[in-house]
């Protein structure tokens, strides 16, 4: 594993939220082009800002992995973690279970979204995003459970593929009904994160083939500090 924080910057002690993503690069290693995974961990502080806690490359992932990028945030000041918003990455919950015990795993709503609408044409894909919005963005989980069943009856018949992935998934999406709704809409307020992973996977698309993993954290590392000029307070 190779990480981009070097020498390590420390972090706050406590963060409500940390969302962690990957995108897959090519990248020359030993005169070949391979595929690796680029992994950031991009946090809410307790002051409502987005923060990039750091990125790794890895060719594979796994409890091992995690644990290695876990202990390193740990060390580095992180006390605790109140939600963690994963994509069911392997063998990410055993590994924070033994750095962060009381964090509660969450699966991202973003990528439910992303990969829902992944083969929904353009133009139904608003009013399927606002249905699936309706879920979500629910008061109470048992509101949620019924706007499920609302898109199901919607939208079976052509894309029943949705419904029943959210179904399978019901227990790893709804803890965040648990938390104060100033919490749950920091989790759901998918505009920026999409926006972020557009502009990075735009600038890995025109790349094409780093010719090191230090070319591919630097490139990647500039336009994390562009897009975050952009970042403003997550209200509530």
């Amino acid at each position: 594993m190779k990480s981009s924080n070097a020498p390590y910057r420390p972090l706050d002690e406590v963060y409500p939220i940390v969302f962690l993503d990957c995108l897959v690069i090519k990248v020359r290693d030993n005169g070949r082009v391979i595929n690796k995974s680029l992994y950031f961990a991009l946090a809410v502080n307790m002051d409502g800002y987005k923060e990039l806690l750091g990125m790794w490359i890895s060719p594979n992932e796994g409890a091992k992995f995690w644990l290695s990028v876990l202990t390193e945030i740990h060390n580095r000041g992180v006390k605790d973690i109140l939600i963690a918003c994963v994509d069911g990455l392997t063998g990410f919950p055993k590994a924070l279970e033994t750095v962060f015990p009381k964090t509660q795993v969450q699966l991202c709503i973003v990528h439910m979204v992303r990969n829902s609408v992944a083969f929904v044409p353009w133009q139904q894909r608003k009013q399927v995003c606002a249905d699936l919005k309706a879920i979500y963005a629910a008061a109470t989980e048992s509101e949620a459970e019924f706007n499920l069943e609302l898109f199901a009856e919607k939208w079976d018949k052509q894309y029943p593929s949705i419904s029943k992935s959210w179904r399978s998934h019901w227990a790893n999406i709804i803890p965040f009904f648990a938390f104060p709704p100033e919490i749950r809409r920091a989790i759901y307020t998918t505009k920026a994160l999409e926006s972020m992973n557009s502009s990075l996977r735009k600038m890995i698309k025109s790349q094409q083939i780093f010719p090191s993993d230090e070319a591919a954290f630097k490139l990647v590392y500039l336009a994390m500090r562009n897009i975050s000029k952009k970042w403003t307070r997550l209200h509530s």
